[in-house]
């Protein structure tokens, strides 16, 4: 049997290429076998660092009952859904619209044409070989019945992707949406729902910015209050920094532990901002933990950003993190160990699995200094433990999500290095990324994949770009974010004012793919509007603010059902009605505090520039300096007022509620 995942760019691919199922990567050559042998498509889509995609790998594809299964009457087709976003958002549409719910590792049987007439997730093995057993069957002797079945669902999901009704946001609908998300608001714990429970990242956002525009209480007391918990729990990596990818409970104390590139990078802006607004020092400590852990583990050789680290360790989950108090005592000796069990919620009958519990930090330490020591003694101690896998790909779209992370957490923080790496990422991502004016998704170790671009890798890549350009005014920024808007403007966008996922020259899939709504990371959609918003404000182009308003107002529909899914379009909605605020600063010096001002603002969309002269720089052209003195320009819309060298003038005019 040919290895045929062994030489893949996936991580995740890799990982089964020593299966004895006879796996394939998706492409024509699968489908062309599978007409060829007439047998369906068994369809296999995860993640490298995706715990039950192990559990089911462990279970079902390494075992050579299953593999004869397969082997004998499907064509097996492995897909990473990081680098594949596309397919997964495709398949993922029908298992939902087949089972009510989704999830990796999904497992589809398709029709050679591509059609799924079977849809669900993980699948322990004696259900698997069920499955294969009723499907090969009906396939053989019904073969009329699985084609029609295949049909009708991908008919009723094209119908499902007709274009969306639109609305635009005012003020009171921004409002409503407050008043929604408080209804499904966990006021014990924090966060939205029951368990499992996820970091609303973009929602947390949209709250802090509705704040910061609005003066609404209850939209800042539900994002300091989940913040707070998440820094304190469990989900939280106490002696290391960074967040997991859930919680399995609803008060954060038993993580998922696989740690991912997008969430960590989203939640060190938000604390960031959360602390602008607030001046909260635990919302400081964590943004700069949390970017500390992004490039302390997450750096890749070519200066890139890995996409996770896994949530296993040989094999058993959460191995690596969990403690139990004789544990912290060998490492710390009686007294200390016993006071670090106590402090961190370490107990004997354990909070995890097997008597060992996770790390919270419910309040911080008396003595600094003493913790301190041992957090560093701890983690010196887990280091030496076997560690969780890393997956190398690097991800267009998350990179820019983490290049916006470091620029505003570097500049908020005055952490230099921050945004020194967040210029090493983008430099890397643009030259390895971008070939003849289109992304590609994904490289590994330098090597780019064939896999093109998504919506989402124009957005979020363009935003992170942008906020780069904030920081030192380079031409070069922003010449590429409005290259990568400009060519997403012609190839994603929809009738109704939104974006499709995958550009109009794609490889075509029975549907295309397009979703309103953001899930852990923002939509491509949403993720367009936000960069096109910043974009407009920074060139004074009004077509692209245009973009953006149609955008925003595509994405009503998900915000009407369930705000939850639309945080990163009611952001772009909070910065529209604010902005555009633009600040330019003319001759600034090294910290200059008028600079700093434009940063500790929290209005929603303002956008900044500093220099001595235009230099391409829009914002820039006409400021010039008074009397030989850094000066400020704080216009709306390129209309501005009176220049001024004042800065507790700028500090009034911005609302900047942090000076420090």
């Amino acid at each position: 049997m040919a290895n045929r995942l062994e030489h893949s760019l996936s991580p995740y691919l890799r990982q089964h290429a020593d299966n004895p199922v006879d796996w394939r990567e998706w492409g024509d050559g699968a489908f062309a076998e599978a007409r060829r042998r007439d047998v369906p498509i068994l369809l296999s889509v995860g993640y490298a660092a995706c715990h039950w995609c192990h559990v089911m790998a462990h279970e079902s594809f390494e075992d050579a009952q299953v593999a004869e299964a397969i082997n004998a009457s499907y064509v097996a087709v492995k897909v990473d859904r990081e680098e594949r976003p596309d397919i997964d958002a495709v398949y993922m549409q029908a298992t939902v619209a087949l089972t009510g719910q989704g999830g990796w590792p999904m497992t589809c049987l398709l029709t050679p044409a591509g059609e799924p007439f079977f849809a669900g997730t993980y699948l322990p093995k004696p259900q698997l070989l069920r499955l294969l057993d009723m499907a090969g069957t009906t396939w053989q002797e019904r073969r009329d019945d699985v084609l029609a079945s295949g049909n009708h669902i991908v008919s009723r999901l094209r119908e499902a992707a007709a274009p969306t009704t639109s609305q635009a946001y005012d003020d009171a609908a921004l409002s409503d949406a407050v008043t929604r998300l408080q209804r499904e608001f966990d006021w014990q714990y924090g966060g939205f729902g029951g368990a499992p429970k996820f970091p609303p990242s973009m929602v947390l956002e949209f709250l802090i910015r509705h704040n910061a525009r609005t003066g609404d209480e209850s939209a800042l007391r539900m994002a300091q209050e989940t913040c707070d918990a998440m820094a304190c729990s469990g989900m939280y990596d106490q002696l290391d920094g960074g967040f997991a990818r859930y919680s399995v409970d609803r008060s954060w104390t038993v993580p998922h532990f696989e740690k991912m590139l997008y969430d960590n990078a989203q939640l060190m802006r938000v604390y960031a901002h959360l602390w602008r607004l607030t001046g909260s020092a635990l919302a400081r400590r964590i943004a700069s933990e949390t970017a500390d852990f992004v490039l302390r583990r997450l750096t890749t050789d070519q200066g890139g950003l890995a996409s996770a680290l896994d949530a296993d360790t040989d094999g058993v989950e959460g191995a690596t993190y969990a403690w139990t108090p004789d544990q912290l005592v060998d490492v710390l000796g009686d007294e200390d160990g016993q006071r670090a069990a106590e402090l961190l919620s370490v107990t004997p009958t354990g909070t995890f699995e097997h008597g060992a519990s996770t790390l919270q930090l419910q309040t911080d330490p008396d003595d600094a200094q003493w913790w301190d020591g041992i957090r560093r003694r701890l983690l010196i101690a887990r280091d030496a433990r076997p560690q969780p896998a890393r997956d190398d790909k690097v991800v267009t779209s998350w990179n820019g999500i983490a290049i916006a992370g470091l620029v505003d957490v570097g500049m908020l923080l005055q952490r230099p290095d921050l945004v020194a790496a967040a210029r090493t990422c983008a430099d890397h991502v643009l030259a390895a990324h971008l070939r003849d004016g289109r992304l590609r998704r994904a490289s590994l170790d330098g090597a780019v994949s064939a896999s093109v671009g998504v919506a989402d890798d124009y957005g979020n890549l363009a935003e992170g770009l942008l906020l780069l350009h904030q920081v030192d005014s380079d031409s070069r920024w922003l010449e590429a974010a409005t290259g990568l808007l400009d060519t997403a403007l012609d190839v994603f966008s929809t009738d109704d004012g939104g974006f499709f996922d995958t550009a109009a020259d794609a490889e075509p899939l029975f549907t295309r793919p397009r979703n309103p709504g953001d899930n852990a990371e923002p939509a491509g959609q949403s993720a367009l509007a936000m960069a096109l918003v910043s974009a407009a404000a920074l060139t004074g182009e009004q077509r692209y603010r245009e973009a953006a308003e149609r955008a925003v107002a595509a994405s009503a529909g998900v915000v009407r059902r369930d705000p939850r899914f639309g945080g990163w379009s009611l952001a772009g909605a909070e910065a529209l009605l604010a902005g555009p605020l633009q600040v330019a600063v003319a001759a600034p010096t090294a910290d200059d505090a008028l600079v700093r001002a434009s940063w500790l603002s929290p209005s929603p969309g303002l956008v900044r520039a500093s220099g001595e002269s235009a230099g391409g720089v829009p914002l820039m052209a006409g400021r010039e300096a008074r009397e030989g003195r850094p000066t400020a320009y704080v216009c709306r819309g390129f209309v501005c007022d009176a220049p001024t060298t004042d800065v507790e003038d700028v500090i009034r005019t911005l609302g900047v509620r942090i000076t420090g």
